[in-house]
């Protein structure tokens, strides 16, 4: 049985957003693997629409033996779960769980694009992601998430939230 490392985003800009995000990752430890790091937490500006309130954002670095496939099944069933309703693109969400990385895996499917295809145009993602890793190498740009965070053309406010 493989085990891989995994590097997800969670995201919340409804309700108790902190409150959110620590109830997503105690459903993923117990549904997915073993959490082995987490970011701190960060507040950002809404990227893609705006007019809508400040998320929440963070990063947790897992490792499971679950598929790829079957990960992203468990994030979908977790944020219906915890009240997520289908929504207008990058619109408000009690939850968002996306998967950044699994492990040096390269997938593009239908459903499933893996590295998620935006990490280099969020901070929200690429600030938290540093946190956890600055020296992994995302396996298509061969890229450290630290030389990617340098050269994003985002220019999103990002604040550090509170304490981790």
């Amino acid at each position: 049985m493989e085990i891989n490392k995994v590097f997800l985003s969670l995201g919340s800009n409804l309700g108790r957003r902190k409150k959110n995000l620590d109830n997503a990752i105690s459903q993923l430890k117990f549904e997915v693997g073993n959490i082995t790091n987490i970011s701190k937490v960060y507040e950002s500006e809404p990227w893609g629409l705006k007019n809508q309130n400040f998320f929440l954002n963070q990063v947790i670095e897992l490792k499971t033996s679950i598929s790829p496939q079957n990960l992203l099944i468990c994030c979908k069933n977790i944020e219906n779960k915890m009240g997520r309703t289908k929504s207008i693109k990058w619109g408000e969400r009690k939850i968002d769980i996306d998967i950044l990385y699994f492990s040096k895996k390269i997938i593009q499917q239908k459903k499933l694009t893996i590295p998620h295809p935006l990490i280099q145009d969020r901070k929200f993602v690429l600030i938290p992601l540093n946190d956890l890793n600055k020296d992994f190498i995302h396996p298509i740009f061969k890229k450290t998430n630290h030389e990617i965070l340098k050269n994003s053309k985002d220019t999103s406010k990002i604040y550090l939230y509170g304490n981790k």
